[in-house]
């Protein structure tokens, strides 16, 4: 029996890859123009935002991300999911505004669902106070620190049409832009 518990994880893991790059498919990728505009403020809060957030939740959840960009699913609305701890259902925050919350500030490496492949060193600010709405139009304010400041901080990047390497040192940028960079493939001969 042990075996069967074996291939039911290789089941699900290859269910769970497909569902990975079926979400991936459907999420905006570098060089797309839309990932350089800048998003527009929302001014109705309808059912119509409610479905994208929803929408864009199962995409995060099943690209395995931990926030998604109204622009990187081609709406120029500013709106971005998050999930902000394990415990925490993800949510939609709508017209976000950050404000450091000191001048201390960390480098780490960052990945992005529109740069596959790229992970660059961003420095940011340690700890925010993000405010913005939810869907229902309901004001909200949150303090941040670790991996949910800096998560929201590069998603509110993406509302401005900031992508990770434009944050990163020079270098990394290089290497960045190289490995988005496409490759002409030329088939073998027989």
């Amino acid at each position: 029996m042990a075996d069967g518990g074996q291939v039911k994880n290789i089941e699900h893991d290859a269910e769970r890859e497909a569902r990975r790059r079926t979400a991936l498919a459907q999420i905006r990728q570098y060089p797309d123009p839309v990932l350089r505009m800048r998003a527009r403020e929302v001014e109705v809060f309808d059912e119509a935002l409610a479905r994208q957030a929803a929408r864009m939740i199962a995409l995060m959840n099943d690209a395995s991300g931990v926030g998604l960009a109204a622009n990187q699913v081609g709406s120029l609305l500013r709106m971005f999911t998050i999930e902000l701890g394990e415990d925490e259902p993800a949510q939609a925050i709508v017209n976000p505004r950050i404000t450091p919350l000191s001048e201390e500030l960390e480098s780490d490496e960052e990945g992005c669902l529109s740069l596959p492949g790229v992970l660059v060193p961003v420095e940011r600010p340690i700890s925010v106070r993000l405010e913005g709405q939810g869907v229902d139009g309901r004001e909200l304010a949150l303090e941040l620190d670790g991996l949910s400041a800096r998560a929201v901080q590069h998603e509110v990047d993406h509302l401005d049409g900031v992508l990770t390497f434009d944050r990163t040192t020079p270098e990394a940028r290089r290497e960045a832009l190289a490995t988005l960079r496409p490759r002409v493939v030329i088939a073998g001969s027989r």
